[in-house]
């Protein structure tokens, strides 16, 4: 079959337009996917060193089964990605559990430390809720190089927490201790201060969420059996399974160490009541807690209700002649001490 000049000319134009889609330097399709796999497999591998840091710090075994269990990967993608670690000396066997090597807890302690730093980052300057910042933090966590970490922490100030009490690995890998119990261990009568609460498994994160449990609150252990643990916090109740009272970590106070035993949270003020203000929770950060500051909020200051809604959310407070309305959870971390001739 004869072909055109100009027939033969458009097939070439065709293929060589194909072509350079297909292979354009960065962004053609063939690298496009090629980059892809590239991510999928970093994203793979860390997830996986990741989960034993996790498993070994807590004291667990873990093996191939246990892992691909854990992971929303395909088994045989873990798998094949494991082999490749092994290879490369990231993770080893002993027997069928699967270790980390020490060049492998390094690589892990980095994505630990970009994760922390960036939900420290979540929690001190935007504006997301916490319950966003653990899924958040696990996107982020596979995107940022050393370079881009380094300069986060130093932005930050080289936190040595985490939002959630968890300590953030130093540039060295070196990690600060807490020292502390789980509540579901404390004995009756036990006072402490809440110094860590574990976000996984998230479903037993978002519970302690729910029932408003805050860091740096002092409590006092009134029950503790196989069923329940309850406990006082900052004049409010709270009871809690054993299984979910385990995620929370409590630091023991001596008795010259304990707080005021009168505080409460200012959710709690009622009509007639007057209180003075004793500080903010460690609960409110970064530009939540610097508006209220700057609303009048500080210790010493007089409050009192001025206006109460039909469903009590929000409430409007009287600070310094002026009428300030603050949703229930934003009270609940204002720490007050009533008036006893209001009270």
């Amino acid at each position: 079959m004869n072909y055109s000049p100009t027939y033969a000319l458009l097939i070439f134009l065709g293929f060589s337009i194909v072509t350079y889609l297909l292979f354009r330097p960065r962004i053609g399709w063939f690298w496009v996917v090629k980059n892809n796999l590239k991510t999928n497999e970093k994203v793979v591998i860390e997830d996986v060193l990741k989960q034993l840091y996790h498993s070994e710090n807590s004291g667990k075994e873990i093996n191939v089964n246990s892992l691909t269990n854990a992971l929303k990967f395909s088994n045989s993608t873990i798998v094949d990605e494991i082999k490749k670690m092994v290879i490369n000396e990231l993770v080893s066997f002993d027997g069928d559990v699967l270790k980390l090597t020490s060049t492998g807890r390094d690589y892990a302690l980095r994505i630990v430390r970009v994760h922390r730093l960036w939900e420290k980052y979540l929690a001190e300057k935007t504006g997301f809720d916490k319950v966003e910042w653990h899924d958040r933090a696990e996107d982020m966590e596979h995107k940022l190089n050393p370079e881009e970490t380094n300069l986060l922490a130093t932005q930050l100030g080289n936190p040595k927490y985490d939002p959630h009490g968890d300590p953030i690995p130093t540039k060295m890998g070196k990690l600060a201790t807490i020292k502390g119990e789980f509540l579901s261990s404390l004995a009756v009568g036990s006072i402490g201060r809440i110094i860590h609460i574990e976000d996984e498994p998230v479903i037993i994160y978002k519970q302690i969420l729910a029932e408003n449990i805050h860091i740096g609150s002092q409590i006092r252990v009134v029950e503790n059996n196989k069923q329940r643990i309850v406990f006082y916090a900052e004049g409010e109740e709270f009871k809690l399974a054993p299984i979910v009272a385990a995620n929370i970590t409590v630091a023991i106070l001596e008795k010259e160490d304990v707080l005021e035993e009168k505080m409460v949270r200012l959710s709690s003020l009622k009509e007639n009541e007057v209180a003075h203000i004793l500080g903010i929770s460690k609960e409110s950060r970064g530009d939540s807690r610097r508006r209220l500051l700057d609303l009048g909020f500080v210790k010493g200051t007089k409050i009192s209700i001025d206006l109460m809604s039909p469903m009590r959310n929000p409430v409007a407070y009287l600070v310094k002649g002026t009428s300030i309305a603050l949703r229930r959870d934003q009270a609940s971390k204002i720490l007050i001490k009533k008036d006893e001739e209001h009270g």
